[in-house]
């Protein structure tokens, strides 16, 4: 796996259509469509100043992306090579990483970003774009439910993550995001924390 980092400014125009892997997603035009957050907001939101916001992409190799589906679960798609994710770095420490994941609901998609602590767990949500109707969207609350999981059996709408009444295809299709994001994250070590603790 190689990695390519840049610490280059990150345009305000952005809108973040990007999959963790940093893949775009073309979507068919809807008035209904919400645009919420910039890409650049977003990352604001998670990683204020002075914290510095670090852009790397990493390469996946086939095996690697195996691994990443095994991670997630067999009902959660994982085919992204190309990986795009944002360190912040405040007193020369990594305080988090940040993934943008486009994904259909139902037949639209959906544009959130994962910020993950160091110690691989799930610091916040926030939902950029949403273009099925605003009813489907994810409340906050719900969404604060992620707050502090781990890739773990109970991040599944069948055990620990609460169904939303009139939504499940919305809660269904924020929890597998969660998952791919988190096997992604595991796989890439973007931290290299896994590596220093001798884990695979």
């Amino acid at each position: 796996m190689r990695h390519c980092a840049s610490r280059a400014s990150i345009p305000a125009s952005l809108l973040g259509l990007l999959v963790c892997a940093g893949a775009a997603m073309t979507a068919p035009a809807s008035g209904r469509a919400q645009i919420l957050l910039t890409q650049d907001e977003a990352l604001r939101l998670a990683f204020p100043p002075p914290t510095e916001i670090q852009r790397s992409t990493a390469f996946l190799t086939e095996e690697q992306v195996q691994q990443a589906r095994s991670l997630a679960g067999e009902d959660v798609e994982v085919k992204e090579r190309v990986v795009t994710y944002y360190v912040g770095v405040r007193d020369g420490r990594a305080v988090g990483v940040a993934y943008f994941d486009v994904h259909r609901v139902r037949t639209l998609p959906e544009v959130v970003m994962f910020v993950l602590s160091p110690d691989e767990r799930i610091e916040r949500i926030e939902i950029l774009r949403f273009q099925e109707p605003p009813e489907y969207r994810a409340p906050a609350g719900w969404l604060d439910q992620f707050e502090g999981r781990p890739l773990d059996e109970n991040l599944s709408v069948k055990r620990g993550i609460v169904n939303i009444t009139g939504a499940t295809l919305t809660a269904r299709a924020v929890t597998r995001a969660a998952r791919r994001v988190l096997a992604l994250h595991r796989v890439i070590d973007p931290l290299g924390s896994r590596e220093a603790r001798g884990k695979p």
